[in-house]
């Protein structure tokens, strides 16, 4: 079946099975070229203006039954788009750090048709990099604690069932939205896989994970109402989808660093099984979480802060939100001596240590009940497929300092030196005779890498012996400020989501990086279909296994056995 040229999938795939039939079907777009461009390049939210483009905002198209009541979205080119859809009731005032409970349902039709508000949280430091703000070009949104919304594409209301892609966003435990890079719309993927793409928000920093257990029974969960948030999202798409042309059985989530600690954490959590069947981590394998002593220990400090106690805790519930963000500033600048050394971005983490960002959620014994892979792969989701994977720079020096292009070798083990310490040299000497020919800030950019977290995680999955895992390396490198950002960290999205001219300030647009989109959309697009990633676009796709292939996704992909070994055990003994 065809909606605006682009095709649809007939077949439901909800069962572990795979069909190599199906599969072809599944990725057909990829072997193409007629359809790429209308794929992954032309309908995008900044081309509504394009001839062709049809949007649909009427009282009589796009509604649909919820468990609160209807809602009304608007349609383009054949997807129906529905955002700010409350998945749970406000968490504001005698709310806040409790549980989600179920939203107030609501009579008549319930317009939904922009997003939503986002979770409060600090001002973002990248507004002030004129370089950092045009890549990424975020949307911010409304913040209010009202926030635990909803967003979706679907390009049938009806009663198909359709893969469900659940996006869980980036910015650590901290910070980030359903909406706040242009990457994440969902209306292009939706329209080239056929399937139903959801992004939500749910509550951050300390409103979502600061544990008050000791101020009263009332907080008991407080420390993780974050993670209970997204399990009440889950829920609303257990409950929902199928009115959106999904299938609840089918449901796969995918998040990008902070996005993939949460789906790792999902993955370790008996009261999330069942809610998900597939899973994605792209940047972000969570091993290890914190312990709820010392989560315990910095939301004292607030509590002092505040000048508040046992018997005055409920005042908490009221305080403004900034108040609350000076209080936690204060109290990390007094206790820091006492956790050590602090987590850097791309750094693995560490049993005990305290994120950087401060609050996230911990072990608890009854929410989050174990690491999420620690000591091994948690047996709760064992049947749940994985496609795991890290960007190849994920960060780069000189992504907005121009001079450090022509950083001298020297310097580079002298930055080095700052991670490593005393292994520095042996770290810098394995990755230079792997990489004789980089310039040391190339060279720089792949030594701190989230990759011993990702290759570990997929170890693990593999040893379990059950759903199989796939792994991956994102290795194309923007043209754009001269390629100083490399293959930077968030830089998949794009190509994830099939919105590399929505993300054109992040790719450069243009067709190399579209058709590149289009072999790693319909490879997360077959995922979600059928728990693996393989169509003829790309090269066969082995599972992980003690061979370690990973698909290097680039101009040319191909496959490679563990290409990082040597890498990644020179730097696995400089930390441990």
């Amino acid at each position: 079946m065809e909606t605006g040229g682009i095709l649809e999938f007939n077949d439901h795939g909800a069962s572990g099975s795979f069909s190599r039939r199906r599969l072809f079907r599944g990725a057909f777009i990829a072997g193409s070229s007629s359809l790429l461009t209308s794929g992954c390049g032309m309908r995008t939210e900044s081309s509504s203006g394009a001839e062709g483009t049809t949007i649909i905002a009427s009282s009589a198209s796009a509604v649909a039954d919820t468990a609160g009541g209807k809602v009304r979205g608007f349609s383009r080119n054949g997807i129906h788009t529905f955002k700010g859809i409350p998945y749970a009731a406000t968490t504001e005032g005698s709310a806040r750090f409790l549980p989600p409970s179920k939203p107030r349902p609501w009579s008549g039709i319930r317009s939904s048709m922009y997003y939503g508000p986002t979770c409060p949280q600090r001002p973002r430091a990248g507004w002030l990099n004129d370089e950092i703000a045009f890549l990424f070009q975020w949307d911010d949104g409304q913040p209010s604690e009202d926030c635990l919304r909803v967003n979706l594409w679907t390009p049938g209301l009806d009663a198909r069932r359709r893969p469900v892609m659940v996006w869980l966003h980036g910015g650590g435990w901290s910070a980030g939205s359903g909406q706040e890079q242009p990457a994440y719309n969902g209306e292009n993927l939706s329209r080239r896989g056929g399937v139903v793409v959801v992004t939500l928000n749910h509550r951050l920093n300390l409103l979502g994970y600061m544990n008050l257990s000791e101020y009263g029974a009332k907080y008991a969960s407080s420390m993780n109402v974050g993670v209970l948030d997204l399990v009440a999202a889950l829920e609303w798409v257990r409950d929902n989808i199928a009115n959106f042309g999904g299938d609840p059985d089918n449901v796969l989530i995918f998040g990008q660093s902070g996005g993939g600690a949460k789906v790792s954490t999902l993955m370790s959590m008996p009261m999330a099984k069942g809610l998900f069947h597939r899973a994605v981590v792209q940047s972000g394998s969570a091993l290890l979480l914190g312990e709820p002593e010392r989560n315990a220990k910095l939301a004292a400090a607030v509590v002092a802060e505040l000048k508040l106690g046992k018997a005055t805790i409920d005042k908490i519930q009221s305080v403004p939100y900034a108040q609350l963000l000076q209080a936690e500033a204060g109290a990390l600048k007094k206790l820091e001596p006492d956790f050590g050394m602090r987590c850097g971005p791309g750094m693995p983490v560490r049993r005990g240590v305290l994120s950087p960002f401060g609050f996230g959620p911990v072990v608890d014994g009854k929410i989050v009940t174990r690491h999420p892979f620690d000591p091994d792969a948690p047996a709760v989701s064992a049947a749940v497929p994985m496609l795991i994977g890290t960007v190849l720079n994920e960060q780069s020096p000189s992504m907005t300092h121009v001079e450090l292009e022509s950083m001298t070798e020297d310097e580079m083990k002298k930055r080095a030196a700052e991670r490593y310490g005393d292994h520095a040299e042996a770290v810098v000497a394995t990755y230079r005779r792997a990489f004789p020919d980089v310039k040391p800030v190339e060279l720089l950019s792949r030594m701190f890498s989230v990759r011993i977290n990702a290759v570990a995680q997929a170890q693990l999955k593999a040893a379990q012996n059950a759903a199989p895992a796939f792994m991956y390396l994102f290795a194309w490198q923007t043209p754009l400020l001269d390629g100083r950002p490399r293959a930077f960290h968030c830089s998949e999205i794009p190509f994830v989501f099939c919105n590399t001219d929505l993300s054109a300030f992040a790719t450069g647009g243009g067709h190399e990086a579209r058709t590149l989109a289009a072999k790693v959309s319909d490879a997360w697009i077959n995922f979600a279909r059928h728990g693996d990633p393989n169509h003829p676009g790309l090269p066969a796709w082995p599972r992980y296994d003690t061979a370690g292939p990973v698909m290097v996704f680039d101009n040319t992909c191909e496959v490679k056995n563990d290409p990082d070994r040597e890498l990644r055990k020179a730097v696995n003994g400089a930390l441990s």
